[in-house]
């Protein structure tokens, strides 16, 4: 398949997907779940902490296992092996085996995104990197969006197992895709030995980077004022808005159609504004809608559309930063681009499960707290970026 092809976007966008629909698709069903197995709230919200715990530690070393077998090998493998762990989750008999089948999706469901990222800085630079990131974002933006509806769908069809047997089913779709349309874009003589005291050097290299570090943790902290939505979405909108099971499109469409339009300008704007400029306009953006959403949560009861706009615009300045943030700290490593995209997801995904399992619960008892939880991610986000571009001579340079 030539480079160019417009299905590049489509298998790397889908195969990005699989941690939000790992996430998202059965989140409609922790009540039903833990009636079923007998478990208790805090132990169904385990399901995601295990999960997120492992995507965590493997995102580190999907990357070097990319540069040295090649992206295909790696991708295809992972998206096999989803397929099978989802299969456990399926058949699991008790909230333990749930447990570890949510902990093996995780160590396999990060493989699409990092190595993804790392194909499309093998084949491009600059804007034309930046303008592929962005269309697979905006494709990838719908996953956000359509992966509780299934869920609810299928929960209400069939029951909380058809969830893992439909995620069963996209992974080994995804890996039919992979050797199907994806073509290999390591060269042999590109590919690095999985020598311990090299992979030692190079993390080395990469996470005592303190630019890299900086740029990593911002677009990790700006991507948490909406993850915590997305973790908190059962109690934000069946308990404060009064939404059902069925209904949790009310968070997920808006949001994405923010995030999609995010993407669509950031592709639009790639080569004609600066990628510094491109991201500091998208904070900007974002400051608005936590601002905005402050004020809705403390002055407003909850409700439809109200308390969801501010979301959508915050989701906007969101994905049109986020492709500049990404490529501007894997610029910083240009012969390790997978493990450098290890090392980004890692950061980012390790405070994702910080959330998971710590902060989500303390702040989603109110939308004013969500809405604090928001604007405080962000800042520290902000932070971060600002303290990076004192180092790079310039926010606007």
């Amino acid at each position: 398949m030539p480079a160019t092809s417009p299905w590049l976007a489509f298998v790397l966008a889908a195969l990005a997907a699989i941690g939000p629909f790992s996430i998202d698709t059965y989140l409609p069903a922790f009540g039903a779940m833990g009636a079923e197995l007998g478990a208790t709230p805090l132990e169904i919200q385990q399901t995601l902490t295990a999960y997120m715990a492992t995507f965590a530690f493997m995102v580190l070393w999907h990357g070097a296992l990319a540069d040295h077998f090649g992206r295909r090998h790696v991708l295809i493998a992972g998206s096999v092996l989803f397929a099978l762990a989802s299969l456990v989750c399926a058949l699991a008999p008790s909230i333990e085996w749930l447990w570890v089948g949510r902990a093996l999706q995780g160590m396999v469901g990060g493989a699409g995104m990092v190595v993804g990222r790392a194909v499309i800085r093998d084949l491009f630079d600059g804007a034309h990197a930046q303008r592929l990131m962005s269309r697979v974002m905006l494709i990838f933006g719908v996953a956000p969006a359509i992966a509780p509806i299934i869920g609810g769908l299928l929960l209400a069809a069939a029951g909380w197992r058809a969830i893992f047997f439909f995620l069963a089913c996209f992974g080994a779709v995804l890996a039919v895709l992979t050797w199907r349309f994806l073509p290999e874009t390591l060269l042999a003589e590109h590919r690095h030995p999985l020598h311990p005291v090299l992979l030692a050097r190079a993390y080395r290299r990469v996470l005592g980077s303190g630019a890299f570090v900086l740029l990593s943790a911002a677009a990790a902290f700006n991507f948490n004022g909406f993850f915590l939505y997305v973790l908190s979405a059962p109690a934000f909108l069946m308990q404060h808005l009064g939404l059902g099971a069925q209904e949790f499109g009310w968070l997920f469409v808006p949001a994405v159609v923010g995030m999609s339009a995010g993407s669509a300008l950031s592709e639009r704007v790639a080569g004609r504004w600066h990628v510094r400029r491109t991201v500091v306009i998208g904070m900007t953006i974002m400051a608005s809608a936590a601002l905005a959403n402050l004020l809705v949560a403390t002055l407003l009861p909850p409700g439809l559309p109200w308390s969801v706009l501010p979301i959508v615009l915050y989701t906007f300045g969101m994905a049109l930063s986020m492709p500049s943030m990404t490529l501007l700290a894997l610029e910083l490593f240009p012969s390790h681009r997978g493990l450098a995209s290890s090392c980004q997801s890692f950061l980012q995904v390790g405070i994702n499960s910080t959330i998971a399992g710590v902060f989500a619960p303390l702040l989603w008892h109110s939308p004013l707290t969500l809405a604090a939880g928001m604007a405080g991610f962000l800042t520290l986000g902000g932070i971060g970026f600002v303290a990076w571009c004192r180092r790079a001579g310039g926010c606007l340079r």
